[in-house]
């Protein structure tokens, strides 16, 4: 099938797109499931095509096996070197930096369902608040993600990496912690939930997040930080 050229309407006019017939479908449940603008709607698809492509080309070269670990969320889990922290496990690293916990909601079926794994780690909601989430936002954004997964995986396991704090985004500790606390409680009510609770590890003596621990942006990790994850991960989930 051709691709089709169409004029959408939107808050900033109308536009001409070239759509293929797989945009149009995508573009088409966004309109109606996202509830927003056609500009809106092509940005978000295309902000992350070039990513999930490449997810799935890896993919279909090494086809996953099923009963794994996958890891996915925003940067953190991105720069994270899993073979380093865990030589003993087969893990897969599916996080993409800048994500929020909807775009691996949206994106599951195309880079995480297919994997079939045992136990999916995920760290996002970082980057959600800082874009002006608030907790209960980001509280029902991850429901959300644990009902894509539940409903076509029933007996993957799910654990959280609590949102962690940060030299940059310190101001929106409390709001962090307020998702983090109305995780906890989702996960605690669900034996396939874990909550991993990686915020006490991240302060120094001060009670401010630990300087050792971040590059030099007050976001990202160093190696330091980073050991601190693994050894959180390992005690809650025991391996």
């Amino acid at each position: 099938m051709k691709s089709l050229a169409k004029s959408i309407p939107s808050p900033l006019g109308v536009f001409e797109v070239i759509l293929s017939p797989r945009r149009i479908v995508v573009l088409a449940i966004l309109f109606i499931v996202g509830g927003i603008s056609a500009a809106e709607a092509q940005q978000k698809e295309s902000r992350w095509e070039k990513t999930i492509a490449g997810f799935e080309a890896v993919d279909a070269k090494n086809p996953p096996q099923p009963g794994g670990i996958v890891f996915t969320g925003s940067s953190s889990v991105r720069m994270w070197d899993l073979k380093k922290s865990f030589p003993e496990l087969q893990l897969v690293n599916r996080g993409f930096g800048g994500s929020e916990i909807a775009d691996s909601t949206e994106f599951a079926p195309r880079f995480l369902i297919p994997h079939k794994p045992r136990q999916i780690v995920l760290y996002a909601g970082d980057n959600d608040i800082a874009k002006g989430k608030d907790a209960a936002a980001v509280i029902e954004d991850f429901q959300q993600f644990v009902n894509t997964i539940s409903t076509a995986l029933p007996e993957t396991k799910i654990a959280f990496l609590a949102i962690k704090p940060s030299i940059s985004r310190w101001k929106l500790w409390p709001t962090m912690k307020a998702a983090n606390d109305g995780i906890a409680a989702i996960c605690e009510a669900d034996p396939k939930l874990d909550f991993i609770d990686i915020s006490p590890d991240m302060f120094g003596d001060d009670g401010k997040p630990d300087p050792a621990l971040f590059a030099k942006d007050g976001l990202h990790m160093t190696p330091a930080g980073y050991e601190r994850w693994t050894a959180r991960v390992r005690k809650t989930l025991g391996w």
